[in-house]
């Protein structure tokens, strides 16, 4: 066997030692997201790949089909948010602020109300009897708490979405929502001083409907 050939075979064992480091390294963190020994890991089964990969093309033209490129681990440490303890550099940051409204229209509150009512009765232990749900406000709050608390909760038939927008903005500081009261409708949506609106994207959800019926006339 060549010096070439044992080189060649002790870099596919640095390839299977880094991957059982990694599988290792894996399963001590039981998904925690950014565990720094699984990136450490991680860089080292990369880096193992690449040399292996590299020394295969040399030697006999051939190539895996691991499509990796070298990760200096200290670079990489800055570029991807840095290790345990290490300050982040970056002389930037931003907060980025998403508000968002859509109106909608109620075709029949006595519809919405038994949704809510139902919605309600489904959060409620069999023990207990639900409180019933007075008007149409409190109906809406009801679907939006029992579903994932976004506006997707509100896509059911008792309800038809109007016009609504969204705005992005760069603000300089995140909300502080136990500066505001709770009745407080305006003052957590709005708008510092120094805040810069990047862009408003407008929701018309009936103006395709609409413009296919113009065209059909």
């Amino acid at each position: 066997m060549t010096d070439q050939h044992g080189e060649l075979d002790a870099a596919l064992e640095r390839v299977i030692d880094a991957a059982r480091a990694h599988l290792a390294a894996v399963r001590a963190a039981h998904g925690r997201i950014d565990d720094d020994n699984v990136w450490q890991a991680y860089v080292a089964l990369n880096n193992a790949s690449f040399a292996y990969d590299e020394q295969l093309l040399d030697a006999f033209g051939e190539v895996t089909p691991w499509d990796v490129e070298s990760i200096d681990p200290n670079e990489a440490d800055e570029r991807f948010g840095g290790v345990e303890g290490v300050e982040a550099t970056d002389p930037h940051p931003r907060v980025i602020s998403v508000r968002q409204r859509r109106d909608y229209r109620v075709p029949s509150v006595s519809a919405l109300i038994r949704a809510a009512e139902a919605a309600r009765r489904e959060g409620t232990p069999e023990e207990d009897e639900p409180a019933p749900v007075e008007g149409v406000g409190e109906a809406v709050l009801e679907l939006l708490q029992s579903g994932d608390g976004s506006l997707s909760a509100l896509d059911v038939p008792e309800l038809e979405p109007l016009d609504g927008l969204v705005m992005v903005s760069e603000v300089s500081s995140p909300v502080d929502l136990e500066s505001f009261d709770d009745d407080d409708a305006l003052g957590p949506f709005q708008p510092a001083a120094d805040d810069r609106l990047v862009g408003r994207l407008d929701e018309h959800p009936f103006l395709e409907l609409d413009e296919e019926h113009d065209h059909a006339h």
